[in-house]
């Protein structure tokens, strides 16, 4: 039998690099979770993707036990890196940051595809391009 489910929590943390700290302690706390255990599953499953952070879905039972569900990171954190920048622009129309191209929205897309809400490669590649634009990236041709 399946047990039952109290809670399903939702945290972006830092892959491989978690703490008891907020937002993950007070987040898992208050349900009686062990954040110990946690953070040391999460920092295991995630080392690959240091520093970068991730969205995790924590699924809290009855009996105190949870499960996880490490996502893609944000396209927003993958366009920021492709570009080389340290932050989106605050006025995207006018003043642009960075530029990417469209091999790198490709592969972006591609390591996001099972996240994003597309049926093929170009319709995800256009969710990309269009997270780059009001960020203020332009995606330019190779």
């Amino acid at each position: 039998m399946a047990k039952e489910i109290a809670k399903v929590i939702k945290l972006q943390a830092p892959g491989g690099q978690a703490t008891p700290a907020p937002p993950i302690g007070p987040a898992l706390g208050q349900h009686g979770v062990n954040i110990g255990q946690f953070v040391q599953q999460f920092n295991a499953q995630t080392a690959s993707l240091n520093g970068m952070t991730v969205p995790v879905e924590i699924t809290v039972y009855k009996d105190k036990t949870f499960s996880f569900l490490v996502k893609s990171p944000p396209a927003a954190v993958l366009l920021r890196e492709a570009a080389g920048v340290a932050k989106g622009s605050g006025v995207p129309n006018k003043e642009k940051v960075g530029k990417v191209t469209w091999a790198q929205v490709r592969t972006i897309s591609e390591r996001k595809q099972k996240d994003l809400n597309a049926f093929d490669m170009d319709h995800a590649d256009r969710i990309i391009a269009g997270t780059a634009r009001s960020m203020g990236i332009e995606v330019i041709a190779e």
